[in-house]
């Protein structure tokens, strides 16, 4: 598991550097919080906080650490529904291992700001709540949580979502990492829930490019990932009616967040993460 850990630091920092590689300021404004208390240093403990006064004294390192109240919680949303699996031919990553690589850069880019970083794990339910905070160790709790994620067959997103949008104490933002598969209108009132309670809302909306170019020709068994039947099709007899579902699907969802101003941005596996999260954060930074 350590050594997920350390794998996954390695490329979500690489993500993130990318990411805000050439961009000028952050697209998130932390501000200088108030000192808590002194920790003594663990490995993976970002330098900069070591109180290097207190090591000259007592030949020991120790970090400070400080209170919660930041300008900005950010609550990150993972979708561990089986659906999250799905890997497709020649792909780097499942939509899962992808969602966790963008939500553990962004998470790093908060906590690197003194910004609060918390992770929510849903799928037939809440599987984990760990509450924002902007300490050193922070980081790292994220990363052990996402390496040990396991999937359920079948996610409620709607009912969830107004779940999690209920525990949330205080506004922040919301960042959800989900492939949105169920009733449209369903998804859109769990969304909903979100902004009326005055959260800022950023949905990343995980594809494989098989989902979006269904590029299938011989027999194929389609196996049904969140309980539903497997079905042997002639994929040339249901191409066309699949990719006009599809697109449907995608643009009642695109409408739908215009309308509660919610952003939602489409990236699929097959595209480098660090360039998803790049254009995401350049594109805000321009409005901002």
């Amino acid at each position: 598991m350590l050594a997920a850990v350390q794998r996954l630091a390695f490329t979500a920092r690489e993500v993130m550097e990318g990411a805000i590689s050439g961009l000028h300021q952050s697209p998130y404004h932390g501000f200088s919080v108030e000192f808590a208390q002194h920790r003594e240093y663990t490995p993976g403990d970002e330098i900069r906080y070591i109180d290097w006064k207190v090591a000259a004294r007592s030949d020991r390192y120790y970090v400070k650490e400080f209170e919660e109240e930041t300008n900005l919680k950010g609550y990150l949303l993972l979708d561990a529904s089986d659906s999250m699996r799905y890997q497709g031919d020649r792909r780097p990553y499942s939509k899962l291992e992808y969602a966790s690589l963008l939500l553990s850069a962004l998470a790093s880019l908060l906590i690197q700001q003194r910004d609060a970083a918390g992770l929510v794990v849903f799928n037939d339910g809440i599987q984990l709540n760990l509450p924002p905070r902007a300490t050193g160790s922070q980081f790292g709790q994220i990363l052990e949580h996402l390496v040990k994620v396991t999937t359920q067959p079948k996610s409620d997103l709607a009912p969830t979502f107004h779940t999690i949008a209920e525990q949330m104490r205080r506004r922040g933002l919301v960042v959800l990492f989900s492939d949105l598969f169920g009733d449209v209108m369903e998804v859109l009132s769990g969304l909903r829930h979100f902004r009326y309670r005055r959260h800022e809302l950023v949905v990343f909306h995980i594809l494989d490019e098989d989902e979006v170019t269904f590029p299938f020709h011989d027999l194929t068994k389609f196996e049904g990932l969140e309980l539903e039947p497997d079905l042997l099709v002639d994929p040339r007899g249901v191409r066309e009616e699949y990719l006009r579902n599809f697109r449907g699907f995608c643009d009642e969802l695109e409408r739908g967040c215009r309308e509660i101003h919610a952003d939602l941005i489409r990236v699929t596996t097959s595209e480098p993460p660090g360039d998803a999260l790049g254009r995401y954060l350049a594109n805000r930074m321009r409005r901002t």
